[in-house]
């Protein structure tokens, strides 16, 4: 909802001349990668899905870019992101063995795959339509292609998902407990809206934003931070005390950044 307000109101709506491609990105990246991330989870866990989508995208999104559009990374750029995925291995990787059944880590192994391979072809086609933007003459800013792919991810998924709520619905509670409810929902608005502005608005459109400017081999590594960058604020606000190889690994992720920063910069 507001990133269709800024759309329409002050960027450029259905426009910018890639309307289709922005709009297909979406579909592959938040519909079938996002709709697989989240079947992935329940069978792997967090941590190991995590660890697997975002390990995995990066470099499916370099060779795809580079076998499509041509788009070569320099050895520097190649090793600095190599090091950032090691330091999130370092930091996701589950301590102990996880008792996963067999049935269900083949099956959270598959659609761990399709996860990645949806966000890796997502970030390649929203590639793919800066470069047409860039061909017709045209501008878009990073909010108004964020709209564009979210548009085509919730095409995809909102069947699913309104069948989900269907199924899942709790029974009716009595007036005595719906009112706590309520009251519970109520205080909960202002952390839904802050999430809102971080996330889906903030974050998906400074994503866009370093696409138009930074092959997506550049920018997942970077993206892949994001269960790092984490780490300070779920103990300030949980009191969840990382560990010493959490630290050690968001050490070497955030050196990986810096020398990916500094040699984009040379």
């Amino acid at each position: 909802m507001l990133l269709a307000i800024w759309a329409h109101t002050f960027g450029k709506g259905f426009g910018g001349g890639a309307f289709a491609i922005f709009f297909l990105s979406g579909f592959i990246g938040f519909g079938v990668g996002d709709l697989a991330l989240y079947q992935t989870l329940p069978r792997l866990g967090p941590r190991l899905t995590i660890l697997m989508v975002h390990c995995l995208a990066a470099p499916l999104a370099a060779i795809t870019e580079w076998l499509w559009l041509g788009t070569w990374l320099s050895s520097a750029e190649i090793v600095s992101g190599l090091i950032i995925l090691a330091g999130v291995g370092v930091a996701l990787a589950p301590g102990e063995h996880q008792h996963i059944a067999p049935k269900a880590l083949a099956r959270g192994i598959a659609l761990g795959l399709v996860a990645a391979l949806g966000q890796g072809l997502g970030a390649v086609v929203t590639r793919k339509a800066y470069g047409l933007v860039k061909l017709n003459g045209q501008s878009i800013d990073g909010g108004t292609a964020a709209y564009q792919r979210i548009l085509g991810g919730l095409i995809f998924s909102a069947l699913p998902a309104l069948w989900l709520m269907k199924r899942d619905r709790p029974p009716a509670a009595d007036s005595v407990v719906g009112a706590e409810i309520g009251s519970q929902r109520r205080s909960l608005w202002l952390w839904v809206l802050v999430n809102s502005l971080t996330g889906p608005t903030l974050g998906v459109g400074c994503y866009q934003w370093a696409l138009e400017n930074n092959p997506s081999g550049v920018v997942l590594p970077v993206v892949a931070t994001t269960p790092i960058v984490v780490i300070p604020f779920a103990y300030w606000f949980e009191g969840d005390r990382p560990g010493a190889r959490s630290l050690v690994g968001g050490i070497v992720a955030v050196a990986g950044a810096i020398a990916l920063a500094l040699s984009r910069v040379g």
